[in-house]
């Protein structure tokens, strides 16, 4: 009797929503059933009685693939079964393949031409600068030589695309955060040699968590509204046409990443592969390092390969999942998958992520939006792999320490290809942490007249109102703390190595 009265409560919830949503003109037939489907699938692997409250109880935070969650239950299954902790298996060499053992590109010219026809790339560009204190899309903040993220990539195919006399297209998926602004940037791209298409990915209404009901219906703007995770990208490219359209042009892989990833190029190597070995799907995955025990990662699962997330992980398990010794490698995020397998399950409603629930605050008001993550789709597609590859072909810039490790010597720019300087003899990057004053792009710019020689540098701390000359060198550990109230500049020419400057007197 319990069991059915609580099945009627989240029926009639559904239904509520269904009517409510129907009456919302700002989005498609399609976004509707969508959302709708997600909802449905989320309240069904939760307890309803517990569905509402989860959200007000949340007090722990999980890293998932760069996006923190706040949830006390941070991940749901969806249709999934939970994951069982005594069945993973760690992937053998056939279901993560290492690079080293790829076979070279042909060396014919025409034959990879021939690849690279089939060849889309596709962006992520829905995410907004905020974070770095720039309005609009992320892929249009300047990344190195006055270059945007955006510029290089197109510069990046466009390259490609004379070399090998080859049509690769460029396709870029917004949110309508982004979408306006974009339109008006890819128009300085009217004469280059690549075909970019743009598509907006959906548009979701924000759940208001006391009563259920979609948040627009009751406020007005963007407020209400979200993008529901990359893992819509799927939905979304066949909703949009261009699925359609890409598989008539007789094109057979989709090269998914992230637009600010600079190390996230096209790879022949990983193209031909893929190819021969009719994989529908690939993830690119690279040995872990201290700095990315959080990063999802793959398992073999009852004979399939998965995607393992953090907050997937019991609470019991967590720091296991952390070693950097049993689970060695974590996603990229930059992603390989087949068209006609995408069109194939996107049509048969087969592609049912694990749904990521992250409860936010508007104007004082607790809503909660549902998402999804494109790296999860890997178990529904058959003979899926992933690669371990060198993690030169991991390069996101989410801060501006990161922007300081691209800007400088450590890196160079030809032909749109960020290149690490081969001058470095530690194989991986200093670490860069920089105090709030350089939080956003505009105020990091100006406490440095050029960007410091960091080739020799293993780590660097700066605290306070600092201020960087010209020409300065850091090498080995450097921390710099201008005391409170103070301005503390670092002179022109100065060459710091293993220092800890606390004021003038220690230059």
């Amino acid at each position: 009797m319990a069991a059915s009265a609580t099945l009627v409560s989240v029926d009639e919830k559904i239904e509520k929503l269904r009517t409510e949503v129907a009456k919302l003109d700002q989005i498609s037939e399609n976004e509707k059933s969508g959302f709708i489907s997600l909802v449905s699938r989320y309240l069904r692997s939760v307890d309803p009685a517990d569905s509402l409250c989860m959200i007000a109880l949340c007090a722990s935070t999980r890293q998932l693939s760069g996006a923190v969650l706040f949830c006390a239950v941070p991940f749901c299954s969806g249709e999934a079964e939970q994951i069982e902790w005594s069945k993973i298996q760690t992937p053998t060499d056939e279901v993560v393949v290492p690079y080293d053992t790829l076979a070279s590109p042909p060396e014919d010219l025409e034959e990879t031409k021939k690849l690279l026809d089939k060849l889309v790339v596709l962006k992520l560009n829905g995410g907004l600068g905020t974070t770095m204190g720039c309005t609009g899309p992320k892929s249009v903040i300047e990344v190195r030589n006055g270059f945007t993220f955006l510029d290089l990539i197109v510069i990046q195919i466009e390259s490609l695309n004379k070399k090998y006399g080859c049509s690769v297209p460029l396709l870029l998926m917004n949110s309508f955060n982004t979408h306006d602004d974009t339109q008006k940037i890819v128009e300085k791209y009217a004469n280059s040699n690549i075909e970019i298409h743009t598509f907006n990915q959906s548009q979701y209404p924000r759940i208001v968590t006391e009563d259920f009901s979609p948040l627009p219906s009751k406020k007005s703007g963007k407020d209400g509204w979200y993008p529901p995770g990359h893992g819509d990208v799927f939905p979304s490219l066949n909703n949009s046409g261009k699925l359609d359209l890409l598989l008539s042009q007789g094109k057979e892989y989709v090269f998914v990443a992230n637009s600010d990833n600079l190390g996230a190029i096209v790879d022949i190597k990983i193209l031909n592969h893929l190819i021969s070995n009719q994989n529908e799907y690939c993830m690119e995955v690279t040995p872990k390092t201290l700095a990315d025990v959080k990063g999802g990662t793959l398992i073999s699962y009852e004979g399939r390969v998965q995607l393992l997330e953090i907050a997937q992980v019991p609470d019991e398990h967590v720091n296991e999942f952390k070693s950097i010794e049993k689970f060695k490698i974590f996603n990229t995020n930059n992603l390989w998958v087949n068209l006609k397998a995408i069109k194939r399950l996107v049509e048969a409603d087969a592609l049912k992520m694990e749904i990521i629930p992250n409860p936010k605050e508007v104007d004082g008001v607790k809503v909660l939006q549902l998402e999804t993550a494109a790296g999860a789709a890997i178990r529904f597609f058959d003979k899926a792999i992933g690669i371990n590859v060198p993690r030169s072909r991991f390069l996101p810039v989410k801060a501006t320490s990161d922007l300081l490790l691209v800007q400088s010597d450590l890196y160079t720019l030809v032909d749109g290809f960020v290149t690490r300087n081969p001058a470095r003899a530690n194989p991986a990057n200093p670490s860069i942490e920089l105090g709030p004053e350089f939080k956003k792009v505009a105020n990091f710019l100006a406490r440095f007249k050029s960007i410091p020689s960091i080739v020799e540098l293993d780590s660097l701390k700066v605290s306070g109102d600092v201020w960087f000359g010209s020409g300065i060198t850091l090498k080995g550990k450097v921390t710099i703390t201008a005391k409170p109230g103070v301005k503390l500049e670092i002179p022109d020419g100065a060459v710091l190595e293993n220092k800890d400057v606390n004021g003038p007197q220690d230059l």
